[in-house]
């Protein structure tokens, strides 16, 4: 089946839907999908970004978000959207927890000093200690963000929550919506196999513990873990994120929409999720794509 273009007037509600989503135009036939829990593919698909965090509003000239992204309620203020799927970041900790949190880096304030650590070097415990905790008489330590131009800003929201673990997920969020797993990890590092095994097995252990037939796609824009987690686990569909080009890394499998046909094809992988500006920069890789019969996501302000 030819991936199909839907025209917005089609797609109903979409004025209730998050600004910053990622949506599949279809599944081709040719991906075997017959084990994937006993949920039926939709021809189109609309994916929330980190739930319902990424919808931004304006504050004393600042773009502050609604919700705080990746949290228990940020996910369930998106299962109240017409959404299939919510999209979210897992890493796991120093003693093997997956939690949920998009960053590589967790900043902080202590004494009038900015710290950070990595996410993946601090055990459970030592993470959920901050940001908003779940006993309001314990207070939490500071969180802070960096912004793309380096600058530290305080993490202000209009409805925090606290940090949440992807155990939790699966029994706190709305089990009808699907969940779009990305297997976050730091485009700087080069990991060896084995810790990217430690991490894959740690995240499937829960997944298989509690998805209970909960629709599940896997993603990740690391090429090495999206090879390994479809050898690792035949269930759910893994898809290869890309930039498509946009952007030039050293693993040149992720600077092009050909390299991930490529990648998709050797791998077994079920298909490509593209920041949407590769796609209108080389329309001509869908005809590959569909093809190579492979699935396509798209992701970007610009959708």
């Amino acid at each position: 089946m030819a991936l199909k273009a839907v025209h917005v007037s089609d797609v109903p509600n979409l004025d209730q839907v998050p600004g910053a989503l990622h949506a599949a135009p279809t599944f081709s036939k040719g991906v075997e999908l017959s084990r994937w829990s006993s949920f039926k593919v939709p021809k189109f698909l609309v994916v929330g970004h980190r739930g319902h965090g990424m919808n931004q509003l304006q504050s004393d000239d600042r773009r502050m978000k609604a919700f705080k992204e990746n949290t228990i309620l940020s996910f369930n203020s998106a299962a109240k959207l017409p959404l299939d799927f919510i999209e979210f970041d897992v890493q796991v900790t120093k003693d093997d927890c997956p939690i949920i949190f998009h960053d590589n880096f967790i900043l902080s304030e202590e004494n009038g000093i900015v710290f950070e650590k990595r996410v993946t070097e601090l055990t459970l415990n030592e993470f959920m200690c901050y940001g908003p905790q779940e006993e309001p008489e314990r207070l939490g330590k500071s969180l802070l963000r960096k912004t793309k131009d380096g600058k530290i800003i305080n993490w202000e929201v209009e409805s925090d929550d606290p940090h949440c673990t992807l155990q939790e997920a699966f029994q706190r969020v709305e089990p009808s919506l699907g969940f779009n797993i990305e297997l976050k990890f730091d485009d700087h590092v080069v990991y060896p196999q084995d810790y990217l095994i430690r991490v894959l097995q740690a995240i499937l252990k829960v997944v298989f513990d509690y998805a209970n037939g909960r629709p599940i796609i896997f993603s990740t824009f690391q090429p090495d873990a999206a090879l390994l987690v479809r050898k690792l686990q035949s269930i759910y569909p893994v898809f290869f994120l890309t930039n498509g080009g946009t952007e030039i890394y050293y693993d040149t499998r992720r600077n092009s929409l050909e390299e991930a046909v490529k990648l998709c094809l050797e791998g077994g992988l079920q298909g490509i999720v593209s920041e949407v500006k590769g796609i209108f920069r080389n329309p001509v890789a869908i005809s590959k794509i569909k093809e190579s019969k492979l699935s396509l996501l798209t992701y970007g302000k610009l959708k």
